[in-house]
């Protein structure tokens, strides 16, 4: 079942919250104190209940930082951020949207994503923190 969320902007006091629950579940984090601006909380009925965000990069956008709580999975949160940050880069411009995932795959293509080699990425997502290093 998809649940419905409303994406809320991230705050930088939200910081510690996103980098926990990104550690919880075993994502990249260490540039989240200075990616803050680019990342949601999800609510459903006024709890939070995962986050994400999506860089935007003129026509191209990053999805990333996509958590949901370990009590929360299973219910549609995932999907719902997806679909949300999907219209959101959208709204910025964003043309073609890419994400890096060494874990979740099978999870995003089932969403329409699809898999491309690493070198195929265009300039500003293979210069973005997360393709780099993280």
């Amino acid at each position: 079942m998809i649940r419905e969320i409303v994406l809320v902007p991230a705050t930088e006091r939200d910081v510690p919250f996103v980098v926990a629950l990104l550690e919880e579940n075993g994502l990249p984090s260490s540039d989240i104190p200075e990616k803050w601006g680019s990342l949601f909380l999800a609510r459903s009925d006024g709890s939070v209940v995962g986050t994400g965000g999506v860089e935007i990069l003129g026509e191209y956008g990053l999805l990333r930082s996509l958590a949901v709580m370990q009590g929360e999975r299973n219910r549609g949160y995932g999907r719902a951020v997806v679909r949300g940050l999907t219209h959101h880069a959208r709204q910025a411009g964003v043309r073609e949207l890419y994400l890096l995932t060494t874990t979740a795959a099978v999870f995003f293509e089932g969403l329409g994503f699809e898999r491309i080699p690493r070198e195929n990425a265009p300039i500003p997502i293979t210069q973005t923190s997360e393709f780099c290093g993280l």
